[in-house]
């Protein structure tokens, strides 16, 4: 029976809930595209089945950050995802800051060894450097997931190279987050 893998392409196109801009690139365009390439390589894997929060680049949810989150997590939850993962860019003040993290519930868990091995999997990938993963309790998508749930921090688009190399090769952090998977899958 196939892994029921549920990408949760982070945030919306427009507001409510819009991501990180920066670079002239914005995080839901890079998380729906990077979304859409993994989505595509775990489907001509049968040993995956995917489903995607947003099928399209104009798939809006919610009316507010929190119904957005909410209803994420109501769809995975609602279709009986073996794992969640929720795609990301980060951003900081300093633009030399770099790299992949990961966040799950709790460590010693699931979600943490496949988080751990998705970084692997991106830093192989990507090049990028491996920023670890970090114990986030708080997170809606987290929290609220009744699956094992990994939000994944791509890279920094208020870096500019972190952000060309998302935009310009999104397959290649699909490639990345899909050979951790294998490896953490025993596949």
């Amino acid at each position: 029976m196939a892994i029921k893998i549920y990408i949760d392409q982070g945030h919306n196109p427009e507001n409510p809930n819009a991501g990180a801009e920066g670079n002239g690139l914005r995080e839901q365009d890079i998380t729906y595209r990077v979304g859409k390439a993994l989505g595509d390589l775990l489907r001509a894997d049968g040993r995956f089945a995917v489903r995607e929060s947003r099928p399209t680049p104009t798939t809006s949810l919610g009316t507010t950050n929190t119904t957005s989150l909410q209803a994420r997590v109501r769809d995975a939850n609602a279709w009986g995802a073996d794992y969640f993962l929720s795609l990301h860019t980060n951003s900081a003040s300093n633009p030399a800051a770099t790299g992949s993290e990961a966040f799950s519930y709790a460590s010693g868990t699931r979600a943490y060894r496949l988080g751990s091995d998705i970084l692997v999997g991106l830093t192989n990938a990507t090049g990028l450097r491996n920023r670890g993963m970090k114990v986030r309790p708080g997170l809606y998508v987290l929290r609220r997931t009744s699956m094992p749930a990994v939000l994944l921090e791509l890279g920094f688009i208020t870096n500019p190279s972190d952000a060309a190399l998302m935009n310009e090769n999104p397959e290649l952090f699909a490639r990345g987050i899909y050979n951790g998977m294998l490896t953490y899958f025993g596949y």
